[in-house]
Parts: C-alpha cells; structure tokens; sequence
C-alpha cells in the first residue's frame, strides 16, 4: 500500500522528463508509475507523427480526460488509492503512451525485468573502454617530462584523486532532497546548485573537452594517414628507407625524430632514398604531408559524415576502441621483448643518457593525466544501467584500477625500453612517431587507430551538436545550414591546429587542465561541501580537504601556461 500512495504524476511526465523518456525509455519503466497514463488507440491520431521518435498527438478528449483526472486525484490524499487502477487493469506494454501536457504522447518501450541492463563486467570494461582514448600515446612522453619515480608517482595519486573527484560526481544526486533526481546528469545538478552561471559553464568546459578531443583526433589522424600513405607508396614503389635522423641499431629500429631541435619540435623527417626511386617522389612528397595537405584530405572524409542526424552507425564500432588498445598493449610487450631494458638512474648526474628521476616540468603530466582519467561528465550515464547499482562505486573504482594499471604498464614499458645510445629525451609525445614508419607492427597499430578515430569522430561531433545546439535553439538538428555551420568550425579547428600546432601531447595538457577544472576539481567538491553545510555536516577537516583539492586545480591549469 505504500507504493499506492505515490503521485499520480511521475516526475518523467514533465516536460524536462519527456525528452529524457525519449531518450532513455527503459528507465523508471514500472507498472506503478505509469498510472494513469494510459490512453485509448481509438485518441492517439498522427497529427505531425514522426516515425523516428515514436511521438504522437493525443485527441482533445484524450487531453481532457488527463485533466480531469489530474483534478480528482487532488481531492484525495496521499494515503487514498480509491482513483489508481489496480494492477490487473494495467494495459500490455506495448499500448502504454506516457502523456505530455504540450499535447504529445510517448509510448514506452518495454525493456522486461533486467533486460537492456549492463552486468558489473560489462559495465566496468564499458567504463575502462570509455576512458582509454588517445591519452595512452602519451604517457610514455608525460613519464619523460616528470622524470622516471615522480611520474609513476603521479600517475597513482592522480589516478586517486581523479576517482575520489568521480566518486563526489556519482554521488552528488543523492544530497539533493525532496526531488526526483533519477533521470539527472551532472549539468544539471551544477543548475540546480549554481543557477544559470553552473549550466552554461559546465555547457563551455565540456565543450573544451570535446572540442579538444576533436582537435587532438584530427592531429592523430593526419599522423596515422601521412604514416600509412608513406608506408603503402615505398612498399609499392620498391623504395628502402634510411633515415638519416638519430637511431638506434639492430632489426628492431628505434628513431629520434627531432633529435638536435628546440623543445618545440617541426614534426619533419629528413629521408635518403635508395633503390628503385623515380622522379614520381618529389612530387609524392610535394602532395603528401603531415602538416600542409593530409589535414585537408580527411575534410573530404569526415566533414559528410558530421552531418547525419544519428550517430548510430558509427556506435556499432565502439568495439574497435577495445581491439586498438589490446593491440597496443601487445606491440608494446613485443618491442620490449625485443629491446630490452635500458635503465641507468642517477639523481645527481647530468649526462644527457642518465635517468633523471624528478624534472620541474612534471605539471605538464599533471595535465595529460587529468584528461587521460577524465569521465566525470558521463560517469552518471554509464552507470544508470547497471543492473546492480548497488555496486557502481565497486564497479567505478575497479574501472579506475583497471585503466590506472594499462596507462603503468604502456608508460613504464615503452620508457624503459627505449635503447642506447639515445636519450630519453626523444621519446615523442605519441610513442609510434618513435618507430619508424617502415615498422611492419606499428604500421598495424596505426591502420587500426586510424579506422577507429574515424567512426568515434563522427560520436564527438554530434555530442558537441547535441549539447550546444540543444542549449541554444532546443533542437539537436535545427536546420541542416546551423549542423553545417558548427561542423565546418569544428572540422576547421582541427585542420589548423594539425597544421601549426601538431603536438598531441601539449593539446591534451591544454585541454585536459581546462575542462578538468570544472568537472574534476571544482564542482564535485564545492557541491558535496555545499550539501554537507545545508544539512549542518561540514566540518574543519572535510572543507580544508576539498578547498586543497580546488587549489589543485587551479595550480594544475596555471602551470601549463608556466611549464
């Protein structure tokens, strides 16, 4: 009986709730809540129907028979089940509308008990899968710039620090009272907490982060594309390949491409061919490269594809995400295997070939790490279809684990390995670039990245379209001209940065700080202390440990700017 004495009126029939019904229609489905929103065939008409959505228009009879019981169920109290249909007379589910009071009905998907449903395994490698993006190129380099001990050290606190911060995330729902906040994101806790000013600037710094993963997407791109096209033209034309830059020896050949230049490398490799060389590579030369003509050969490509409606084709290739890494995972093993260690520590030596074991540049780490952990702003969606939620802070925390152990293993195995007699100093900011393109395994990897950031750049660009435009207009698509417009912005970003600013390494840095500010460091701990202040919890230790925490986001984005 306790149950009877809820609301007629779930909280999902709002307007705010229709849409997020839409979107998710297996959420909240129980045949208690959907009373009684049951509305006859016989008043349901397709008046501006759109088959896409399920969404129809109801009859006035339909709408006036909503009203009146709206009417009767505020004669009654909480306590009366006198005008709620009893169990029996509940419609099947596939005749359950839930009506919106702008004149539309949204019929219910059944989902059954548990299905559409993730286990913990599913969900945490979903989560693990999620974070492992483009972060893991550089985390060799990000070991480099903090020296050998201090990085690892790094990684492991920031690994903490992040999944406290995600913690305070999934959890800041939960301090709300007297609201339904089942169907909320993090946005819009920010909006309920902050007003106006915590919706647009969460709005803007999710924006840096997916306008900075779209940036960093397309330098990688244009990479893997120069590096596949170079590979494919030497194979086919017969042509061997020297480099006459500083490498290591043995069949396993290891480069240093901006061996001699400034800390802020051209990204040029100077080549000596031999062989069956004709006078067709100057000009391959003068149409194919990294910086000037490649960025703009993917417009041709990826613009098109930035302008379908649904991203749901290009979902279906999450997988490849999971296969990239593994693949990574095991060209790393091998070249280890065959390389070896070469560790020689000295905290006092000056040579150029020892290991330092602390550098003063360790913040530019900081800021890779913080993008490379960073899930804050949808670590609530992934988990709302745990089956269990009991277990999403267990199944958060092994993902972290999970994700904090495969970045160690890449960064600690590509760092020691890499041979005498060059320096460490020449590992690059995306590890490939320091095998040569030659390189049967790494021209693998780069095939399989390449096919993968394709198919996921399409998913970032319509979360941008479906955040901002949503925002601004209400409408995820509001006309084709207004996608095209954003898109052309988005894809220009990325052509000019491949072009004068190619280095991954800084460009995560930059917007890993920036949108970890918000997401990671400030708003979490701001609103738990908030809601341990309304309810007369907070105390002297808790408020010095997240004020500390704020202070280190904010150290963490000026030091980009310094270091």
């Amino acid at each position: 009986m306790e149950d009877d004495s809820k609301p007629l009126l779930h909280p999902s029939a709002s307007e705010e709730g229709i849409a997020r019904v839409e979107r998710n229609p297996c959420d909240s489905i129980d045949p208690r809540t959907r009373r009684p929103f049951y509305i006859e065939p016989t008043n349901i008409v397709s008046v501006n129907y759109d088959p896409e959505d399920d969404v129809q228009q109801v009859t006035a009879q339909a709408s006036a028979m909503n009203k009146r019981i709206h009417y009767y169920s505020k004669l009654s109290s909480r306590s009366t089940a006198s005008l709620i249909a009893p169990d029996h007379v509940i419609p099947a589910p596939e005749e359950i509308y839930i009506y919106s009071p702008l004149g539309t009905a949204y019929k219910i998907v059944d989902c059954g008990d548990g299905a559409g449903k993730n286990s913990s395994i599913v969900t945490i490698f979903m989560i693990w899968n999620t974070m492992m993006g483009t972060s893991i190129l550089s985390i060799p380099w990000g070991i480099k710039q903090a020296g050998f001990t201090t990085g690892v050290c790094i990684l492991f606190v920031m690994a903490f620090l992040t999944l406290y911060c995600c913690y305070r995330v999934l959890k800041s729902r939960a301090s709300i009272p007297l609201i339904d906040t089942s169907t909320w994101e993090f946005p819009d806790v920010c909006k309920y907490y902050f007003g106006s000013f915590g919706q647009w600037s969460s709005l803007l710094f999710s924006m840096v982060s997916l306008v900075g993963a779209t940036i960093v997407y397309w330098v990688l791109m244009s990479n893997f594309l120069f590096n596949t096209g170079k590979f494919i033209y030497n194979y086919v034309h017969d042509v061997n390949v020297t480099d006459v830059v500083l490498s290591s020896n043995g069949s396993d050949k290891v480069i240093c491409p901006n061996a001699g230049t400034s800390d802020h490398p051209n990204h040029t490799t100077l080549e000596i061919f031999y062989g069956n060389t004709t006078g067709d590579l100057p000009q391959f030369e003068l149409w194919w490269s990294k910086t000037r003509t490649v960025p703009i050969y993917l417009i041709v490509v990826l613009l098109p594809l930035l302008n379908f409606k649904s991203p749901a084709f290009f979902a279906k290739f999450n997988v490849l995400g999971t296969v990239s890494v593994v693949y990574l995972v095991f060209l790393v093993t091998l070249k280890v295997a065959h390389l070896g260690f070469h560790l020689d520590f000295d905290w006092m030596s000056t040579s150029k070939f020892d290991i330092p074991e602390f550098r003063w540049s360790f913040p530019q780490f900081t800021g890779v790490l913080t993008l490379a952990f960073f899930i804050h702003n949808c670590v609530i969606t992934l988990l709302k279809n745990n089956r269990i939620p009991e277990n999403n802070v267990r199944d958060l925390s092994v993902a972290y684990i999970l994700v904090g152990l495969t970045y160690t293993y890449v960064g600690i195995m590509i760092f020691s390995a890499f041979p005498a007699p060059l320096s460490k100093d020449c590992i690059e900011q995306n590890f490939l670039d320091n095998f040569p393109s030659s390189d049967i395994l790494s021209f693998v990897a780069r095939i399989f990245l390449l096919f993968q950031m394709m198919t996921v750049y399409p998913l970032l660009g319509y979360l941008i379209r479906v955040q901002l435009l949503g925002q601004i207009f209400g409408k995820i698509y509001p006309s084709f001209f207004h996608v095209l417009f954003l898109n052309i912005a988005v894809v220009g970003g990325g052509v000019l940065m491949a072009e004068f600013y190619p280095n991954i390494g800084g460009i995560i840095r930059y917007s890993g700080a920036t949108c970890g500010l918000a997401f990671v460091f400030v708003y979490p701990s701001l609103i738990h202390m908030i809601s341990l202040y309304r309810t007369g919890q907070l105390t002297w230790p808790t408020l010095i440990f997240h004020v500390f925490i704020i202070a280190l986001g904010f150290a963490n984005l000026v030091a980009q700017f310094l270091m």
